[in-house]
């Protein structure tokens, strides 16, 4: 790298990288690496590009390490980031918030991110409205040490496609949420959020004291759960289970059910006993979580498969939840 960025060695933690002012319309950021000295979580600070209403700008060939996030978007729009690998983070790869629109995150990697690699979340507690028309695209996330290799929370219209995800550690593979995270947030529109081509393997862990995630999390929490569309999917040796559908409570009644869930083409093998604390929330290829998590479970709602395959599971199928439903079809 014959341009690279530095932090300084004599401190820990500090907050460098890049803002913008909507007059930066039409810049592009390239071909450099940057190097960050952050040991520890910092959530606001240590984003190499902390953007908010901007718009028109282009990210390409970045190599990055030891920071929070490389890129934080809020309401911005028609950005591209490409080319880029993003290493050893705190936080976030990239994620895009607040209304955040037509925007483009392709042919990049992340490996060993401390938070979602990519992420949507369609919060708008700092200005925007809808996320939509995005496309994430042509992307690997491995060993990721927290969170998801991919996260969407909300919006419609969304697009990820030709994605590899490997060796998650504690957490899925795939996270589709509508948590707010106690943020003003609009839920899953009835325009559909897409997923497709996307291989999983070795993905799942446990997190927050003893529950388990799976290569897929379907959680609908405080938001509205409609739209997803999962397409050409292999799931491949997951820790605890294949594809999980779960529910959040509050004060004991579910919030929003799973509605308008469609999964084609799904293949998910492997998905074996764990034979460690957790050995009885494993080997599941599909699970409607019935256990009594804090909060949440059991799972509510209803899903559809077609084209569903099965190979070396412990149980192909657990749902015992009373108020989900999984049909199959050819």
């Amino acid at each position: 790298w014959h341009t690279r960025f530095n932090a300084p060695d004599s401190q820990d933690n500090t907050d460098v990288g890049f803002r913008a002012e909507a007059s930066a319309k039409g810049s592009s950021f390239a071909n450099f690496a940057y190097f960050g000295n952050y040991t520890s979580r910092i959530d606001g600070p240590g984003k190499v590009f902390d953007f908010s209403n901007v718009s028109d700008i282009v990210i390409d060939n970045i190599w990055n390490e030891h920071m929070v996030c490389l890129y934080w978007g809020a309401n911005t729009d028609n950005i591209t980031i490409k080319n880029s690998r993003i290493r050893n983070m705190f936080a976030d790869g990239v994620n895009m918030t607040n209304g955040s629109t037509d925007n483009l995150v392709t042919n990049n990697e992340a490996r060993a991110t401390g938070d979602d690699s990519f992420a949507l979340f369609s919060a708008i507690d700092a200005g925007g409205a809808d996320m939509k028309n995005n496309v994430y695209e042509n992307l690997t996330s491995i060993l990721t040490w927290r969170a998801a290799g991919i996260a969407v929370y909300g919006g419609y219209d969304n697009t990820f496609r030709n994605i590899h995800i490997a060796d998650t550690l504690v957490y899925s593979g795939i996270t589709v949420s509508s948590l707010d995270f106690g943020y003003p947030m609009n839920g899953f529109g009835t325009e559909p959020t897409t997923i497709e081509n996307v291989s999983i393997v070795r993905a799942g862990g446990h997190f927050w004291g003893s529950q388990t995630f799976p290569g897929i999390w379907l959680f609908s929490a405080s938001k509205v759960f409609q739209g997803i569309r999962i397409n050409n999917v292999d799931i491949v040796d997951p820790t605890y289970s294949g594809i999980m559908f779960q529910t959040n409570y509050v004060g004991g009644q579910p919030q929003f059910p799973i509605k308008d869930t469609v999964l084609s083409d799904i293949s998910i093998s492997g998905a074996r006993k764990s034979g460690d604390a957790f050995d009885a929330k494993s080997g599941f290829g599909l699970w409607a979580n019935e256990m009594p998590e804090a909060g949440q479970g059991p799972a509510v709602g209803e899903v559809t498969f077609n084209g569903l395959k099965f190979g070396d599971n412990a149980q192909d199928i657990k749902n015992t939840a009373p108020g989900f439903k999984i049909n199959i079809n050819p």
